[in-house]
């Protein structure tokens, strides 16, 4: 727990934003749109940002390392990105359609280029959107029910998936065979029926489960980079890819987090991996919510409206429905959304962004490191790409349950220091980077570090 002079310090210094929370309290549940947005004793309210930094509306300045979870690998406010959805908006007249328009092949095109595995996309309205709609194809395809998710990784939401995602160990079983644990309450009991939970890089206890349940899987679930840091192992997605097509289970990749962010083409690229179907988000919106889903042609297709129809026919609610998978969203390929998107991915598509993104995030994980060596604190920045987290351990971090026997608690005291010293992400989270933070930000989070471990060691 953090000590309680800590959170006196910090709210000492952001009055008004605990007074803008008390007020939130009175009409949204806990102050906040989503729970992940609340940390004790209270979240900081936001009033603007620019570039790399935030200000809070307390007039304190932080350098962004949540960038909205992950979403603004360009920074806030982005030149090229305020400019194309300005240009949308002003060349079309409106901000939606509610009908096709050609963003939508031009972005599904880009997207297609950057991941092979991809021969058709659908657009969805989120993350959460993209892997729900992912296995309802999968278990359309396979006409199976069940699905396996791995311990640790989290998919969205909603019930099949809100399972196991931060079990506590006592609770899990067997690390070979971990238990489904429900993270919420509400879920029905059939989804831990339907949910079978696998050992994240562990490839034999893996696959016996897998073979254990093959009649009854329509999918496998996975984030290639747990939590969007701890990466597999290659020999595990190679075994993994080569059982479930053997199996006959469909493959998902869920790289909402790592999409564009671990390198262009996102994880699989780096894996040199085809999963059957994949869910993006975050980057690919250019701050603003969306999601895709992309994969085989076969397995695509079953959403193609024209199914069992005659292709003239215009009574398509009353012919066959049974031959048609069911998706809409009225925002679907939303064109200010598409905008954004295809101004960030040009961003990204220039030859010196990505080289340059992976140098400064290299020089801030080696900076911190040098740190925490130098304090006599075991740690190390576990990561691929863009993203990576500062772990509190001297071991091997694998999968979910070697996570949790890292020092959690000197992390949060340390995440709290730093907020005083003008670095921001939640306490505890992953830092994601972006194209425009300098190497006086870099120089300033170290230093900054280094302060924060002072004054918590000073207390120890």
């Amino acid at each position: 727990m953090v000590e309680i002079e800590q959170i006196e310090a910090i709210a000492s210094s952001m009055k008004r934003s605990f007074h803008l929370y008390e007020k939130a309290k009175e009409v949204i549940p806990g102050g906040v749109t989503a729970n992940i947005k609340y940390f004790a004793p209270h979240p900081i309210i936001m009033e603007r940002g620019k570039g790399s930094r935030l200000v809070d509306v307390d007039g304190n300045e932080y350098v962004d390392y949540l960038l909205c979870y992950g979403a603004l690998i360009l920074g806030h406010g982005h030149p090229k990105v305020i400019e194309s959805i300005m240009r949308q908006i002003i060349t079309d007249g409106t901000t939606v359609f509610g009908a096709p328009h050609m963003l939508e092949t031009l972005m599904a095109k880009k997207i297609i280029q950057a991941f092979p595995s991809m021969e058709m996309v659908r657009y969805t309205n989120s993350g959460l959107e993209a892997t729900l709609l992912a296995i309802r194809l999968a278990q359309a395809f396979t006409g199976k029910t069940a699905i396996a998710k791995f311990e640790g990784h989290y998919h969205g939401g909603y019930d099949q998936v809100l399972i196991s995602v931060n079990p506590s160990v006592t609770e899990a079983g067997d690390e070979k065979e971990p238990k489904a644990v429900p993270e919420s309450k509400g879920i029905p009991p059939q989804y831990t029926d339907e949910t079978i939970i696998l050992p994240f890089n562990d490839i034999e206890a893996t696959e016996a489960i897998l073979r254990k349940h093959k009649n009854r899987l329509a999918a496998v679930i996975l984030e290639p980079v747990q939590g969007g840091f701890i990466p597999a192992d290659a020999i595990f997605m190679k075994e993994l890819r080569a059982i479930t097509k053997e199996l006959g289970i469909v493959l998902i990749f869920d790289e909402v987090k790592t999409g564009f962010r671990i390198t262009y083409g996102g994880a699989q690229t780096v894996y040199g991996i085809a999963p059957d179907l994949t869910a993006l988000g975050k980057v690919l919106g250019g701050g603003f919510p969306i999601g895709v889903v992309g994969g085989k042609k076969e397995i695509m297709e079953q959403m193609d409206p024209r199914r069992g129809k005659d292709a003239l026919s215009i009574e398509t609610d009353k012919a066959n429905k049974g031959d048609v998978l069911f998706h809409s969203g009225t925002y679907n390929g939303h064109p200010t959304v598409l905008a954004a998107g295809l101004a960030t991915l040009d961003v990204l598509q220039q030859p010196e962004t990505m080289p340059r993104l992976l140098q400064m995030t290299n020089m801030l994980r080696e900076g911190l490191e040098a740190v925490y060596r130098a304090y006599g604190i075991p740690m190390k920045t576990v990561g691929l790409g863009s993203i990576f987290n500062i772990v509190l351990t001297e071991q091997d971090v694998k999968n979910y349950r070697d996570l949790t026997k890292a020092n959690m608690k000197l992390r949060e005291e340390i995440d709290y220091e730093l907020l005083g010293h003008g670095v921001y992400t939640k306490p505890g989270n992953r830092y994601s980077m972006s194209v425009v933070h300098t190497e006086e930000d870099i120089a300033w989070t170290i230093e900054a570090h280094e302060k924060a471990i002072r004054k918590v060691k000073n207390r120890l």
